[in-house]
């Protein structure tokens, strides 16, 4: 046990864009962290007074040595659903308390209301957890900022037009560390057990709009060219499943024309404005930059 006896938190997803945020922000409160990863490479840009452990949630008991004295853990579902319910179970009989990144399909907004494979197994899991009697919070972010990044970063590298469906769909980017500095609070404080957090960005902007923003952030003009969903799905093949294709292109369909949800969340629990589109492309402008 670390000299303060706190006990560690368990990030699983430890390497993607949320999970490493995590661990950074628990490391500055002071709490030790665990950090689960496929293999044992993954974890070499990861801090050394991380302690990791190998694990897959697709065998639950693998996870069964990371979890032994924890005090919480950060769940990330990145799995087939079939081993869900294993895996709240083992949750359950080592930690009291599971922050769980999910998706905000409660929302009544044409945006998320969808069909959608991913909020079907995020409710699912939910439901788990609801009935393990685990303290729980659960966060639930609109569109992260940074899937601008694999989205039109190669693009806007190579100086070509950016080309995208439904350009005048509007959403509210959230940052992903606002998303990491909420879901860090829930797991080492006691006043957000409970919580059901929407985390977006402060404004709606459309996609042409975030191009522009992107280019400003460059100080330079980008050009935005609209491209037909049936061009979307065909250049898209083999880069995602077909349903999340065609959920993204229903979610952005029902989002022309109309305002993005935005929630006071971010700023209700961290106590500071959430930081704007123009903020996380100024501070990620060398990801659209020539070889970058």
């Amino acid at each position: 046990m670390n000299q303060l006896n706190i006990p560690p938190v368990l990030v699983t997803g430890a390497t993607g864009r949320i999970g490493r945020l995590v661990i950074d922000r628990l490391l500055d409160a002071g709490v030790p962290v665990r950090a689960l990863v496929h293999r044992p490479e993954a974890a070499s840009a990861l801090p050394p007074q991380v302690e990791v452990f190998t694990g897959d949630l697709t065998v639950p008991e693998s996870l069964d040595p990371a979890l032994k004295d924890a005090g919480a853990a950060f769940l990330v579902w990145t799995a087939p659903p079939q081993t869900a319910a294993s895996v709240v179970e083992r949750l359950a009989a080592h930690v009291r308390r599971v922050v769980f990144l999910s998706s905000p399909h409660r929302t009544p907004h044409p945006f998320f209301q969808q069909p959608n494979p991913m909020a079907t197994l995020h409710a699912g899991i939910e439901r788990l957890i609801a009935a393990a009697g685990l303290e729980s919070t659960i966060i639930r972010p609109g569109m992260l900022a940074s899937n601008s990044s694999p989205w039109w970063a190669p693009t806007i590298r190579a100086g070509e037009t950016v080309r995208w469906p439904y350009g005048a769909a509007e959403t509210a980017p959230v940052d992903d560390r606002d998303v990491a500095a909420v879901a860090a609070l829930a797991l080492h404080r006691d006043e957000h057990v409970g919580g059901d957090y929407v985390l977006t960005g402060p404004e709606s902007l459309t996609h042409a709009a975030q191009v522009d923003v992107i280019g400003d952030a460059l100080g330079r003009r980008i050009a935005f060219e609209e491209m037909t969903p049936d061009e979307f799905r065909s250049l898209s093949e083999g880069t995602a499943p077909g349903p999340v294709i065609d959920m993204l292109l229903a979610a952005w369909s029902a989002a022309v024309g109309q305002p993005a949800y935005i929630s006071t969340t971010v700023a209700d629990v961290l106590g500071t404005a959430p930081r704007t589109f123009h903020q996380w492309a100024t501070d990620h402008a060398s990801e659209f930059t020539q070889g970058s």
